[in-house]
């Protein structure tokens, strides 16, 4: 700190006022021997030395980071250490600082875009579009399977994006395409069948419009998934008994359709 004091110091309150302390705060270091006045005014009132003010800048910097006042003081009067070991401190106590605070940053960072990505609908617009149905019941693990591709966070980034109509509207293709695929087992179609095969390529194509893209590799991963994942099974065998394993055909005959 360098300001222009009188040959008289400066007072408490002048020297609380560029600080940025209190009064009160000054009073009570001069309390407990942490910073005394050094000089007097012609009154024989206490003043502040530009040496108190130097002293006083490294109580708030230790204060700053945390230091609890007799720590502040055994630093700032051990014998052994001269200004520049001071400084050096200083500066890795800041450096750690700095990455302490960079962590924090990066962490709430991920926090804000962990909040920005999913379904950003209230509970009850959840209710409305998908019934009792949680839509993110699997998220974690949808995470923890898919979570560092790209296809996962593309598929994040575009389902934040959506209303409660673009839900809504997804979900009603869903249903359609549902009622349409079990019409066609019920039927009893092949999956291998050119009406089977067109179904399985909505359910491609549905996918990449409104999620991510799905190549017919990818794709003939998921139809095995929906046949070995008892819960997907569950998912497409409500629309009609044996469509997990009708549909997995479906799309394998699908994708050879298309590779070759």
């Amino acid at each position: 700190m360098s300001h222009s004091a009188g040959q008289d110091g400066y007072s408490v309150g002048q020297v609380a006022g560029f600080a940025g302390v209190t009064v009160r705060t000054l009073h009570h270091y001069d309390d407990i021997g942490l910073l005394a006045p050094s000089e007097r005014s012609h009154a024989g009132h206490r003043r502040y030395s530009e040496a108190d003010l130097d002293r006083l800048q490294q109580i708030l910097f230790y204060r700053e980071l945390g230091f609890p006042l007799d720590e502040v003081a055994a630093l700032l009067d051990d014998p052994a250490a001269d200004p520049r070991a001071h400084l050096r401190r200083q500066h890795e106590l800041l450096t750690a600082r700095i990455e302490k605070l960079q962590k924090m940053a990066a962490a709430v960072e991920h926090a804000m875009e962990a909040r920005k990505m999913g379904i950003n609908l209230t509970p009850e617009e959840r209710f409305e579009v998908f019934g009792d149905k949680d839509p993110e019941q699997y998220a974690e693990e949808a995470e923890q399977r898919w979570g560092g591709t790209d296809a996962y966070v593309e598929s994040q980034r575009r389902a934040a994006t959506y209303t409660k109509e673009d839900w809504k509207r997804i979900q009603a293709e869903v249903d359609d395409w549902g009622r349409r695929y079990a019409e066609l087992v019920a039927a009893g179609e092949q999956p291998a069948g050119e009406a089977a095969m067109d179904l399985a390529e909505e359910h491609r194509q549905h996918v990449t419009r409104y999620f991510f893209e799905v190549p017919y590799e990818m794709h003939r991963c998921f139809g095995d998934m929906y046949v070995s994942d008892e819960r997907f099974k569950a998912f497409y065998d409500a629309m009609h008994p044996g469509l997990a394993e009708h549909l997995r055909d479906a799309i394998r005959a699908n994708a050879s359709r298309h590779s070759s």
